[in-house]
């Protein structure tokens, strides 16, 4: 499992991201770039570049072939997916393993188990991890999903087995709506993900979205790095994440925290991972578990002082994690902004060239970005553009440092997300901390978008 040269298989922020956590190993890196991405900071800090298609991601960087192809003629040894793109994908990951090269990640079987949500349901119950009350199998038909809707209880939803990103579900409030509902979401599911299976379970009204990270390696060891609140969010996307959760019993999370390790060792997790929760009357409800890196990382950096991009090519070179258990401490408090390249008030997509970008600084901040003047923002990715971190002893003051920091960057010749989250910063909900998941959707329903800038 040793290999000296990695194979970046992903762009902007995140490829910079892993490049230096392999440079602070003294790894080699290959960077994989598409022709719109030649001009990118770490395709020019990568010892070696290579151009792999056009654009669109379908003939670059979501074609599994080319990435391997190019790991063969670059001799890397290693291929880190990041996120997004073909970070998930099993049939991937088993093809990276198949050509004797190292997926930085897990194994493809517990991608392909931990991806289908009604697989994961399933192992995680036979781990001890709470669930949302609901179907344990693939909902068959309308008659089965009735009987199971009226169990759990209305309101109920309907989601795609293989779904993701907020798409494949539907709500259900009333009996009459549920065959509908199952129809358009499995067209939907079939047309989206390639898998039409669906499943059924407990609306809950106003719970928050709480995540807790996870290492694993290969030698029966498995950590928890404490939770994330990531319940600032907007059409089920998230724009605000922080460490901790404010609010939450700390023996409560630490008894989540142990169940999710203990979970990853009965099912023979290896890498970086997070177990998703919904959490409503002091009690968590797991929804699913990302077998990846996440975009909010960093908040867990921060308050632990763990490098989790190091600590998966650790794992992935078949070293044992560097910590216990006993060592994670969690020191102050961080939140994440996640800087779109979107208009802030409609939140839809603002490509462009970037005439202007400066990074703001000072105490306690972090900035992962790709952004140069002169960059033109591509219409053919993820909208996101950098990540914000603001770093303090406590709440109030990582609250601070953010907004000074969102004050103080400036970036021109595209929209960005930048304004809405320096206002939801100063909002009074936001500052109290244990809102959950739907209120900025309450706050854009009565009209505080339209109320002016208070920031």
């Amino acid at each position: 499992m040793s290999f000296d040269t990695v194979l970046i298989a992903n762009r902007g922020e995140i490829a910079l991201r892993i490049l230096r956590a392999c440079r602070a190993l003294g790894l080699r890196t290959v960077a994989l770039h598409s022709e719109a991405d030649r001009d990118l900071r770490h395709v020019a800090l990568a010892d070696q570049a290579l151009c792999i298609g056009p654009a669109a991601a379908a003939d670059s960087y979501l074609d599994s072939d080319r990435i391997l192809r190019a790991a063969a003629l670059t001799g890397a040894q290693a291929v880190h997916p990041g996120y997004g793109f073909l970070s998930e994908n099993a049939d991937f990951a088993a093809a990276v393993a198949a050509a004797g090269l190292v997926f930085v990640g897990p194994p493809a079987q517990a991608i392909r188990t931990m991806g289908d949500k009604v697989a994961a349901k399933r192992a995680m119950r036979a781990a001890g991890v709470p669930c949302v009350p609901g179907s344990e199998a693939a909902i068959s038909d309308a008659d089965a999903a009735a009987a199971l809707a009226e169990e759990a209880g209305y309101p109920v939803i309907v989601k795609a087995a293989g779904g993701g990103g907020g798409r494949g579900m539907r709500v259900v409030r009333r009996p009459g709506d549920l065959a509908e509902a199952i129809a358009t979401t499995r067209a939907e599911a079939a047309r989206a993900f390639g898998n039409p299976m669906l499943y059924l379970e407990k609306f809950l009204e106003t719970p928050r979205h709480v995540e807790i990270q996870v290492l694993a390696d290969a030698h029966g060891n498995a950590v928890w790095l404490g939770e994330r609140d990531c319940s600032l969010q907007r059409r089920h996307q998230k724009l605000i994440e922080e460490a901790p959760a404010p609010g939450i019993d700390r023996a409560a999370i630490a008894e989540i925290g142990e169940r999710c390790a203990r979970a990853c060792r009965e099912i023979g997790y290896r890498g970086a991972g997070t177990f998703e929760f919904l959490y409503e009357d002091g009690q968590f409800f797991f929804i699913e578990m990302n077998t990846r890196l996440q975009v909010e990382h960093p908040v867990t950096e921060m308050v632990t002082g763990v490098d989790i991009v190091v600590e998966q090519l650790r794992i992935a070179r078949g070293e044992p994690l560097s910590i216990g258990q006993a060592e994670v401490v969690l020191r102050g408090h961080a939140v994440e902004c996640r800087i779109n390249a979107e208009d802030p008030v409609r939140m839809l997509p603002s490509p462009g060239q970037v005439t202007a970008w400066i990074p703001p600084g000072g105490p306690g901040l972090r900035v992962e970005s790709h952004l140069y003047p002169g960059y033109a923002v591509p219409p053919d990715y993820d909208s996101l553009v950098a990540k914000v971190i603001a770093h303090g002893p406590d709440r109030a003051t990582a609250l601070a440092r953010m907004r000074a920091a969102l004050a103080e960057m400036t970036v021109e010749g595209i929209e960005t997300t930048a304004p809405l989250q320096r206002r939801l910063l100063a909002e009074p909900g936001v500052q109290a901390g244990g809102f959950d998941i739907h209120h900025l959707e309450r706050l854009i329903a009565e009209g505080w978008l339209e109320a002016g800038n208070d920031a």
